[in-house]
C-alpha cells in the first residue's frame, strides 16, 4: 500500500560541510572496491536482508541463534543471584546466622542491612558496565566475557564461605563487577551477530534467561526452605559454580562480532566470522552473500563516523546521538521505574502480605514460571504489535496492576486479601515479562548508533542500576514492618511514578521494528517524530541518496 509520508533520504546535514575537518581519505582492506561500489553491495545486502522471512532467517543463521543463546546464558547467573539475596530476607536460617533477634522472638535482618545486601551487586555493577564499555571496544566481546566468567568462579568463593554480614556484603559487590559486565555485552552481542529478523527475538532472549535464573533460585529456595543448617543457604550460593565454566569453553569456542572487526579495521576477520555464524549452504535459496553483507557492516560504520566525531564516552551525548542516549537511558530506567523492583523481593512481600513461608515461595515460583511464558510469549506480540505499542500498552496494564494492589490493601488483613494480592502480583508480572520486561532489551540494543551501542548500552544499564540502587533502599523500607510498613500501599507510589514513564513513551519513545541500522541512522540524522518512526519511508536506493553517499565516502577525512 502507497504511503502519502514523504521518503527519508541522506540528511544534507551529511554532508562536506559536516565533515570539513577530516583531513585523511577514506580507505577500505581488502576487495571491495571503491566507495560507491560499497554503497551499491551496502544496498543490496539491506534489501535482501529486509525481504527474507522469519524461517529464512532461522535457516541462514541457525549458528548466530546458538551462539547468541550461549552468551546470553550468562545472564541466567545475575537473575540467580537477585532473587537469592531478595528471597534469603524469608528464610528462617538465613536469618538467623546473619541478622538480629527481634521482639516478637524471630530473627531479622534489619531494612538497612537488607538495603545495603540488596544494594552490593547493584554497586558492583556500575563499576562493571563502567569497565565493559571501555574492556569490550578494545579488546572484543569474547575475550571481555571470558574474563568475567574467570572472576565470577573467584567471586562466589566469598559469598560462599561469608561468615558474617559484612562479609557478605562485600562479596555482593564483587559479584556485581562481572555481573555489570554481562548485563550489556550479552545484549550487544545479539543486536550485532543476527540480522534485523532476529534481532527482536534474541535481544530479548535475555530477559527470558533473566525469568530463569530468578526461576531457578525460587525452586532451589523452595527445596531447601525446610532445612534448619547452615546448607540451606550455601546450597543455593555454592550452585552458582556451575554456570561460568561451561559458558567459559562456549564462549572461547564461538566468533567474534563481525561489526566489532570492522570497527577495529578487519574486514578480512569479520568475513571469516560472519560465515561461522551463518549456514548458506543449508539455504540455498537465499542469494546471501558475506562480501555484500561485510560491505554494509562497512558502509555503515563510514556513515556513522562522519556523523559522530569520535566514539568515546562524550560521543553519547553530542548531536543526534543525545537523542538516542536519552531514550535508550529512560526506556531500561522504567523498568525500575513502573514498580517491577517489588518482583525481585516477591517472597518476602507475599510473607508481608501474610502468606506462611512455603506458601510465599510456590507462589514466587509460580511467578517467574507465569514470566517465562510471558516472555516467550512477547516473541509473537512484537512481530504483530511491534515495540512502541507493546511497551506503552504494557506499562497502561501494569500501572492499573499497581493501584489494584494498592486498594486491596487498604481492606483489613485476612487470608482472602492476602491471596488477592498474591494473586495481582502474579498478573502483573505476566504483563511485565510479556511487554516492558523483553521489549526494553530490544529497543535499547537497536535504537544506539553502531559505533557507540557498547557505550549507550552501558550508559542505559548504569541508569537502570542507579535506580537499582534507590528501590533497594527504598523497597526494604516499603515492605519491612520495623520501618514504614507500606506493604501493598506501596502500589500507590509505584502506579504515580508508572503514569509518568507512559506519558514520556508516548511523545518520546520511537518504533525501531524492521529498520536498518543505517535506516535508523536516516531517522535520527532528518530528527524525525517518535510517533512517526514507523510510518516514514527511507529509500536507500535514491539517485539523491546514491549521490550524497558518494560526496561522504569520497571527501578528505580526519583521523579518530
Amino acid at each position: 500500500m502507497a504511503s502519502d509520508e514523504p521518503k527519508i533520504e541522506l540528511s544534507a546535514e551529511i554532508s562536506p560541510a559536516h565533515i570539513e575537518n577530516r583531513t585523511e581519505k577514506f580507505s577500505v582492506a581488502g576487495d571491495y572496491g571503491d566507495p560507491m561500489d560499497i554503497a551499491k553491495q551496502a544496498r543490496e545486502a539491506t534489501e535482501i536482508e529486509h525481504n527474507l522471512t522469519l524461517l529464512e532467517n532461522i535457516k541462514l543463521y541457525p549458528k548466530a541463534i546458538a551462539w547468541s543463546i550461549l552468551m546470553s546464558t550468562a545472564i541466567i547467573m545475575e537473575g540467580y543471584d537477585v532473587v537469592l539475596m531478595g528471597s534469603f530476607y524469608a528464610y528462617p536460617s538465613f536469618n538467623k546466622k546473619y541478622g538480629t533477634l527481634q521482639p516478637d522472638g524471630k530473627y531479622s535482618l534489619s531494612a538497612a542491612w537488607q538495603s545495603g545486601l540488596s544494594n552490593g551487586v547493584n554497586i558492583g555493577a556500575l563499576f562493571g558496565l563502567a569497565l565493559n564499555g571501555i574492556v569490550s571496544e578494545r579488546y572484543g566481546y569474547r575475550k571481555t566475557m571470558m574474563g568475567g566468567l574467570l572472576f565470577t568462579t573467584a567471586f562466589i568463593f566469598i559469598l560462599f564461605f561469608a561468615e558474617n554480614v559484612q562479609t557478605l556484603l562485600v562479596g555482593e559487590i564483587l559479584l556485581g563487577i562481572p555481573l555489570g559486565v554481562f548485563q550489556t555485552l550479552t545484549v550487544a552481542y545479539a543486536s550485532e551477530i543476527c540480522p534485523v529478523g532476529l534481532r527482536a527475538y534474541l535481544t530479548t532472549y535475555v530477559n527470558l534467561c533473566w525469568v530463569l535464573g530468578q526461576l531457578i533460585a525460587s525452586c532451589v529456595l523452595r527445596g531447601l526452605v525446610d532445612r534448619t543448617d547452615e546448607w540451606s543457604y550455601r546450597i543455593p550460593f555454592a550452585l552458582q559454580w556451575v554456570w561460568p565454566i561451561p559458558i567459559f569453553i562456549g564462549v572461547a569456542l564461538s566468533p567474534e562480532s563481525p561489526w566489532w572487526l570492522v570497527r577495529q579495521g578487519k574486514h578480512e576477520a569479520a568475513e571469516v566470522a560472519l560465515r561461522r555464524l551463518t549456514s548458506s549452504d543449508k539455504a540455498p535459496g537465499i542469494p546471501f552473500d558475506v562480501k555484500k553483507n561485510v560491505a554494509m557492516m562497512i558502509h555503515t560504520n563510514e556513515i556513522e563516523k562522519r556523523m559522530t566525531s569520535g566514539t568515546s564516552y562524550k560521543n553519547c551525548f553530542k548531536g543526534v546521538d543525545l537523542r538516542r542516549t536519552h531514550i535508550a537511558c529512560v526506556v531500561w530506567a522504567i523498568q525500575n521505574l513502573c514498580g517491577a523492583g517489588i518482583m525481585g523481593y516477591s517472597t518476602y512481600f507475599y510473607e508481608q502480605a501474610g502468606l506462611d513461608p512455603k506458601n510465599s515461595f510456590n507462589m514466587a515460583m509460580a511467578q517467574y514460571g507465569i514470566g517465562a511464558v510471558g516472555t516467550i510469549s512477547s516473541w509473537v506480540f512484537m512481530t504483530y504489535f511491534g515495540r512502541r505499542n507493546l511497551y506503552i500498552v504494557g506499562l497502561i496494564l501494569l500501572d492499573i496492576c499497581l493501584f489494584v494492589i494498592g486498594f486491596i490493601a487498604l481492606g483489613p488483613s485476612k487470608p482472602a486479601t492476602q491471596w488477592a494480592t498474591g494473586s495481582m502480583l502474579l498478573v502483573y508480572t505476566f504483563f511485565y515479562d510479556v511487554t516492558v520486561g523483553p521489549v526494553c532489551y530490544s529497543i535499547v540494543s537497536e535504537i544506539s548508533s553502531t559505533r557507540l551501542r557498547a557505550k549507550t548500552v552501558v550508559l542505559a544499564r548504569c541508569l537502570y542500576s542507579i535506580f537499582s540502587i534507590v528501590n533497594g533502599v527504598i523497597i526494604p523500607h516499603m515492605l519491612n514492618p520495623t520501618a514504614w510498613n507500606w506493604k501493598g500501599k506501596s502500589g500507590f507510589f509505584w502506579g504515580s511514578i508508572c503514569f509518568c514513564c507512559i506519558v514520556w513513551c508516548y511523545f518520546s519513545l520511537p518504533e525501531p521494528k524492521g529498520r536498518s541500522y543505517g535506516e535508523l541512522d536516516l531517522l535520527f540524522e532528518n530528527k524525525v517524530s517518535a510517533r512517526k518512526f514507523k510510518s516514514k519511508t527511507v529509500d536507500l536506493t535514491s539517485e539523491e541518496v546514491r549521490e550524497e553517499i558518494r560526496q561522504v565516502l569520497t571527501m578528505p577525512a580526519a583521523s579518530h
